[in-house]
């Protein structure tokens, strides 16, 4: 069973927001015990938003279900030792300080070996442990910058910010994906790791293709690439009714089916027409303006080239397709999306709510 892949495994969750909240839930989806300690004052995305009646954000609940959360004062001596008993018992520790604070609190590298040799120890920053911008502040919109992600995304005239955040998810994979190789090798040779995840580098290593063109001279701009904007065949294009098409039919044999199916045969040869494809894109503009989303999306379905109605997030909810594979699960005033992957056919199992716990509590069932 996928929920039974890490059952055993305890992680320790000291971080904030987003990326490392969701990375620990995704370990939580695969079975393991997490345990998010956060400070006295608490993770600021408990109140940054709307907030319930219980004073908490449904985005804090979001990010934090299936876990056990613990205030501890690192700077306090009676929470420096009940953190050092976690510490001693966990498999996994996934902290999002910026380098150099863990150790200012006592919990540099050579101490958490002490404690836990066993421990994989991955440190989540903005750009990484070392570098001249190690210590930088920024957030998901400047991480994602910084890597150059931002700058072949959107209309011509300036780019456009990624939502859901780009770097944040991708961090939060990278994340993952890194404990689960540091477990592997601590199973062959018994000894944990320190992992070091930058979230502007895991932007960065979604660049491979465009920083090679940039290599060669030929630098991608915005609306200029066949898959950016540039080509007809693969843009969003505006209907009737103010909502949007997603038009995708960059192989020839979808481009062909889309053209008869607008009844447009006379455009199929026009696929190869030089990039930006302007004149191409108006004429779709304009035809594409004459029909509703959905009257668009009902012609378009039999042809099967690649066009989809531009969702809604209410009408996503609803989709059959969504409704099948069951990954959606709306509990608590929340839609929260499970792991998406499935193992032999089973998903991961439906999450709890978060609950706010003793420390002591705590630190008791672990030793």
């Amino acid at each position: 069973m996928l929920s039974d892949c890490l059952a055993g495994t305890r992680v320790l969750d000291l971080t904030l927001f987003i990326p490392g909240p969701l990375a620990t839930q995704w370990l939580s989806d695969l079975g393991a015990e997490v345990v998010k300690v956060e400070s006295p004052a608490g993770d600021p995305m408990r109140t940054m938003g709307p907030v319930d009646a219980d004073g908490s954000t449904p985005f804090y609940k979001l990010a934090n279900r299936n876990k056990t959360v613990i205030a501890l004062d690192l700077k306090d001596e009676r929470g420096h030792r009940q953190f050092e008993t976690l510490v001693a018992k966990a498999d996994v520790l996934v902290e999002g300080f910026r380098p150099g604070v863990l150790e200012r609190l006592g919990f540099g590298p050579a101490r958490l070996a002490e404690l836990n040799p066993r421990l994989v120890h991955c440190g989540l920053s903005g750009y990484g442990q070392t570098g001249p911008w190690a210590k930088r502040a920024g957030h998901d919109l400047t991480y994602a910058a910084l890597a150059g992600a931002l700058w072949a995304t959107g209309p011509e005239a300036r780019p456009v910010m990624t939502f859901p955040p780009l770097a944040d998810h991708a961090g939060a994979g990278m994340v993952v994906t890194a404990v689960l190789a540091a477990l592997l090798r601590r199973g062959r040779t018994g000894k944990g790791t320190h992992l070091d995840v930058s979230l502007s580098e895991a932007a960065l290593g979604w660049m491979g293709g465009i920083l090679t063109m940039a290599e060669r001279g030929l630098a991608l701009g915005r609306e200029t690439g066949p898959i950016n904007g540039g080509a007809a065949f693969y843009r969003i294009y505006r209907c009737r009714d103010g909502r949007f098409l997603a038009v995708a039919p960059l192989e020839a044999k979808f481009w062909a089916a889309f053209c008869t199916a607008l009844g447009r045969e006379e455009w199929i040869h026009r696929q190869a027409e030089p990039m930006p494809q302007n004149e191409l894109i108006a004429d779709l503009d304009s035809l594409l303006l004459t029909k509703t989303r959905d009257e668009w999306a009902a012609l378009l379905a039999p042809a099967d080239c690649c066009v989809e109605p531009v969702l809604e997030p209410a009408e996503v909810l609803s989709h059959p397709q969504t409704r099948a594979r069951d990954l959606v699960q709306r509990d608590d005033g929340l839609a929260e999306v499970l792991l998406p992957m499935l193992m032999d056919g089973a998903r991961a199992r439906k999450r709890r709510r978060f609950v706010d716990a003793d420390p002591a509590a705590v630190v008791a069932s672990w030793r």
